[in-house]
């Protein structure tokens, strides 16, 4: 495409916004930036766009600029927005920041291995990343996380293969995207607000198989993946690869006696399977754990990823903060910071990994119903510790299907909430029990995100700690 003097709209400031819009000015395009905020660091960030010779608009997201050609969206712009009603009357296309990303790509680019899902993406890119790097590949962790897609397929420094996160709200930006071979890791409903559907949230995940030419990889698990595989219209030759974390069959990968294990990508998958690594090299290995790792197994596999590598890497990884990172033991009680966990679907996984456990949980629920999550627990909950503005709503679930766990309900949101919240679980548990943050909730009603109540809670535990030294 030539850029030079084409009329684009970037649609949002911020870490998507602003990268489009410089980079696309570089490239010679007239931007317009709109965005519907007009605060402090809004009028900052204008000023630096604006000082490159960009038009930027604050306070009116909602009207589309005359003679715009194009629309370059940020990935949390809502499709109902009345900007993309507008584009769309007038024939103007609307990409996201991935798209525009795929679209600048030069030739020879490195090939993407992709990955979505509602929980695990993060931490499956990483790992993935750690495997391809031990391969002694050239790549980065992009998307969602670490470096800029942007800046990936636009700066001086090349790669032999991307590990690419992808929400949601890219892949229904990105209609030309074609992976080398792509991951989805679970569904389950989540921003349902946005997609105004679960099908549709589904169908904006399965986006992410279209066009694959290698491999399409499932959770054997959850069969609404392996059914967007179905639906997807892929490359001649393109295969189908399911993880477990049971026995693999063949074109599977899975977990036998405590081995990781491929039937997928060896000569004779019906009979035979090859060793990759031993659970014992994932950190944790808590059951959703090595259902990433096997799925970043795959994905590198699917690019000949040599099985030497896959161990290699699964073993120097280390997980990001607040995704079930232990703490600190305190008088024989465990303590495990996943503050991540903001759904229901990751809460549940997070549960599942220890027992007995004394949960502290609680924010925002999202719109989401706790029933199903609590009635999966009860047998494992020692004792229940309820924080945030929606935790009513466990607590009703509690009385429902867990009547008989105790529950401290803490009616504050004071700096002091945590600590207090860190006490009442150390009152309840037991020797050899777990005091577990995974509040099924987002946090903005109480912190800033997940990452700082992540934080608070570590620090009540380690203040904790200090008091029984």
């Amino acid at each position: 495409m030539n850029w030079n003097g084409k009329r684009v709209t970037v649609a949002g400031l911020g870490v998507s916004g602003i990268p489009a819009a410089r980079v696309l000015h570089g490239l010679g395009a007239r931007v317009t930036v709109v965005n519907d905020g007009d605060d402090e660091r809004a009028r900052s960030q204008a000023a630096e766009l604006e000082a490159l010779g960009v038009t930027v608009r604050l306070g009116d997201g909602a009207t589309l600029p005359d003679a715009t050609e194009l629309v370059v969206t940020a990935p949390g712009w809502r499709p109902d927005k009345p900007l993309f009603a507008a584009a769309a009357a007038a024939g103007v296309e609307i990409w996201g920041d991935v798209e525009l990303a795929w679209r600048l790509r030069g030739p020879g680019a490195a090939p993407w291995l992709a990955v979505t899902g509602t929980n695990g993406k993060t931490t499956t890119v990483r790992m993935l990343a750690s495997i391809l790097e031990a391969a002694g590949l050239r790549t980065a962790a992009v998307g969602n996380i670490g470096v800029s897609l942007l800046e990936a397929v636009t700066g001086e420094e090349t790669y032999d293969v991307l590990a690419v996160e992808l929400s949601s709200y890219q892949l229904h930006w990105a209609p030309s995207l074609r992976a080398h071979s792509a991951a989805v890791l679970n569904l389950a409903p989540d921003h349902l607000d946005w997609h105004g559907s679960m099908e549709a949230y589904a169908a904006d995940k399965g986006r992410i198989y279209e066009g694959n030419t290698v491999a399409c990889v499932y959770n054997v698990a959850d069969r609404a993946t392996e059914e967007l595989v179905r639906d997807a219209d892929v490359e001649e030759g393109c295969r189908a690869i399911g993880f477990t974390l049971a026995t693999p069959g063949p074109s599977q990968l899975g977990v036998v006696d405590g081995i990781l294990v491929d039937r997928a990508f060896v000569a004779n998958r019906r009979e035979h399977a090859q060793e990759l690594a031993q659970v014992s090299d994932i950190d944790p290995p808590a059951p959703h754990n090595i259902a990433n790792a096997l799925a970043a197994a795959a994905l590198a596999r699917a690019f000949g990823v040599e099985p030497a590598a896959v161990r290699d890497g699964l073993r120097v990884f280390k997980p990001d903060p607040h995704r079930i990172e232990w703490v600190a033991e305190v008088a024989d009680v465990t303590y495990i910071d996943d503050s991540k966990a903001t759904n229901t679907h990751a809460t549940e996984a997070s549960l599942a990994a220890y027992d007995p456990i004394v949960w502290i949980a609680g924010g925002l629920a999202k719109g989401a119903s706790f029933d199903e999550l609590v009635a999966s627990a009860a047998k494992r909950l020692r004792g229940v510790v309820l924080i945030g503005a929606d935790r009513a709503l466990i607590r009703e679930a509690l009385a429902r299907h867990a009547p008989e766990v105790p529950v401290v309900d803490l009616d504050r949101t004071d700096t002091g909430a945590m600590a207090a919240a860190v006490g009442e679980a150390a009152r309840l548990a037991r020797p050899g029990d777990t005091v577990l943050l995974a509040p099924a909730c987002a946090s903005m009603d109480m912190f800033v995100n997940y990452n700082k109540r992540g934080e608070a809670f570590a620090d009540a535990v380690r203040d904790l700690a200090a008091g029984h030294a």
